[in-house]
């Protein structure tokens, strides 16, 4: 299967090339405005000309890993689906992700390719986390997810720009029940990553905000942060939020590639080691209350291979042919946590699960 990664030579894309090359069943091409050897193609996604280039080389599969995907329409599925090949994207933008399948389902299904939508961190990783867990749940109240990424893993400014793109702008999570606001890289909260110790961890919008209420019935509270190794970066990002939320026109965004350079000046301040963790509140089978808390650490700057282990794994299964559905979807339901424990081993990351006991109320 010949699979065109799109943004095919930044920090996810030439890992996904490098991961799929070693695959006898795939002919990988990257693909970007600048091809950097005689095997990429040329495609800039701003250009008229996307459906025309796809079609021509001519794709069992294209990846789209040219972010960031906030405020990005589906112009790129739509050329993949029209030129027959299956989709898959990286993207971790909340609305792009939970309003894929409404705007490309009917299109893939015509086609008779599959389409799916955030094949990264999240939703994919953390729904096949939070469906493991859920086994050992009556009732599942309460998900918390947060990332915590090593202080010297590369950063891109389009992962930046996207991250920086909702600081200190409201947006709904579900608190207790309810849907309320949160303002992003505000609500600071210290929490404990195994093999990191404590960081303080910050509010983010994600596509688990809106996709898991739907997806586990009964749930009461989901939320999503992410802290920063360097507390001084943090801090700095919480206090730049809350100007932005007092009205002070704080224009964040245009400053991902200069934030960029900044934060790795400071690199020598931290490590190369990060982590996640999904923590998981409800009620057991015999009535008991349980926190599961799932935590996965990085180290030697592998935390980045984690965001593109999904594209990987499902690239795979599509050149089997293991991948039997038409239509589009948000990316979980297709992976489940075995799949990655083999790409954890890979990279020497190590997962385990911690149980605490809750107060029954």
């Amino acid at each position: 299967m010949r699979v065109v990664v799109l943004g095919g030579y930044g920090n996810s894309g030439a890992r996904i090339c490098r991961a799929l090359a070693g695959d006898a069943e795939i002919e990988v091409i990257a693909a970007g405005r600048t091809p950097r050897d005689g095997d990429g193609a040329r495609i800039d996604l701003l250009s008229p000309d996307v459906p025309e280039r796809l079609k021509a080389l001519a794709p069992g599969l294209v990846i789209h890993c040219a972010g960031p995907f906030q405020g990005q329409d589906y112009r790129v599925a739509a050329a993949a689906i029209s030129a027959g090949a299956h989709y898959l994207d990286l993207a971790d933008g909340r609305q792009f992700v939970s309003r894929f399948a409404a705007y490309n389902d009917e299109p893939a299904r015509s086609a008779r390719v599959v389409a799916i939508s955030g094949a990264s961190t999240v939703p994919a990783l953390s729904s096949a986390v939070v469906d493991s867990l859920a086994r050992r749940f009556r009732q599942i109240e309460e998900i918390q997810i947060s990332i915590a990424p090593g202080q010297r893993a590369p950063r891109g400014a389009a992962t930046m720009a996207g991250v920086l793109s909702y600081a200190g702008k409201p947006f709904k999570w579900l608190n207790d029940g309810a849907q309320v606001d949160a303002w992003g890289w505000q609500e600071l909260r210290r929490l404990r990553f195994a093999g990191l110790g404590t960081r303080l961890a910050a509010a983010c919008d994600i596509p688990d905000l809106e996709l898991f209420p739907s997806r586990y019935p009964g749930v009461k509270t989901v939320e999503f942060r992410a802290a920063l190794e360097l507390r001084v970066q943090q801090l700095a990002l919480w206090l730049v939020a809350a100007l932005r939320r007092a009205g002070v026109p704080v224009p964040i965004e245009r400053w991902a590639s200069a934030l960029s350079r900044l934060a790795s000046l400071l690199d020598a301040l931290g490590s190369e080691r990060g982590g996640m963790l999904v923590s998981i509140g409800g009620t057991r089978a015999d009535g008991g209350r349980t926190r599961l808390e799932w935590h996965l650490t990085a180290d030697a700057n592998h935390g980045p291979e984690v965001p593109c282990m999904a594209a990987i794994l499902l690239a795979r299964k599509l050149a089997r042919a293991e991948i039997s559905v038409s239509g589009a979807y948000p990316c979980m339901g297709f992976l489940t946590l075995s799949d990655f424990e083999p790409e954890f081993d890979r990279w020497g990351m190590m997962a385990v699960v911690e149980t605490h006991e809750m107060r029954t109320t």
